[in-house]
């Protein structure tokens, strides 16, 4: 299986971009209409955030997972499988981390191809046979090379700066409105309101395009191992064992569940709203791509 263009993720990226900007042309109109804030403000605002997203994510996602950046003599076995994957996969080989954790997971992270870093945890290493981690580190590669992580930080940063403003909106009350002290309270009511539903609008949509995005990377892991069966394998297996992990454990890294390649569940409004889609869907989509091979 050749390595081909996701034209359906292309344009999933596209449509969902497009629509979050809209969502911040409004959003940024109502911050300068009702809380006086002048549009360079508001500018600097959204630009230093993201700025600081788009520059440090990578960076604050591993120390807060407490991933390790490990060498060659340390793990040689996962700098040889990523080395050589990468290759085949036509990209630099990232940084490899580790996280010393009992949850057995994998996710990547980086702003740009060449600034990626893929990590295990100890815990998946232990658990999957060398196929099956080879499946699951294709799939992490898969998501560099299609740039998810960087169009999911992008499009992720107007719904963090929106529920930063419904959740401390209190923040923005020192100024007033332009109709004078007396309407400064509704200015700032209103521009509330409005971050919550650009909030709410934006997590679907983000929540939408993740979950397709995990589909087009199971294929690029079939393309890039010729061996979608080992990736099924694995999915079963770390989904199987997500639920003998202790709670504290999930509770630590539930704030991940974006970038890891099995979500931890978190009750019914977690499955409601995953970043994943099932398991179950996966892994059938996985068979019907080991049956198209083995029939050229």
């Amino acid at each position: 299986m050749n390595w081909q263009a996701d034209w359906g993720l292309r344009v999933r990226m596209f449509v969902t971009m497009f629509l979050l900007f809209a969502l911040y042309i409004v959003f940024a109109g109502v911050l300068t209409a009702y809380l006086d804030a002048g549009l360079v403000v508001v500018a600097l605002l959204f630009g230093g955030f993201s700025l600081v997203q788009y520059y440090f994510s990578d960076t604050l996602t591993l120390k807060s997972m407490g991933a390790k950046t490990v060498s060659a003599d340390e793990y040689p076995q996962l700098h040889a499988s990523i080395e050589r994957l990468s290759q085949q996969a036509d990209l630099p080989k990232p940084k490899v981390t580790v996280v010393d954790s009992n949850v057995p997971n994998a996710f990547a992270t980086g702003r740009n191809q060449a600034n990626a870093a893929v990590c295990v945890t100890t815990g998946l290493m232990r658990m999957l046979e060398r196929d099956e981690l080879d499946g699951v580190l294709a799939h992490e590669l898969s998501h560099v090379k299609n740039r998810d992580m960087m169009v999911m930080t992008i499009a992720s940063f107007l719904s963090t700066i929106a529920f930063m403003i419904v959740r401390w909106g209190a923040f923005f009350g020192g100024g007033h409105g332009r109709g004078g002290r007396e309407g400064g309270g509704g200015g700032i009511i209103v521009a509330i309101l409005v971050s919550l539903v650009v909030w709410i609008i934006s997590y679907l949509l983000i929540r939408a395009l993740s979950r397709y995005r995990e589909f087009a990377a199971d294929r690029g892991a079939a393309a890039i191992t010729g061996n979608p069966s080992a990736l099924a394998s694995a999915l079963l297996k770390i989904s199987g064992q997500m639920d003998k992990v202790p709670k504290a454990d999930l509770r630590e890294e539930a704030e991940m569940n974006a970038f890891f390649i099995i979500p931890i569940k978190s009750g019914i409004v977690g499955r409601l709203f995953s970043t994943h889609p099932s398991t179950e869907r996966r892994v059938e989509q996985l068979r019907e791509l080991e049956r198209e091979m083995q029939s050229f």
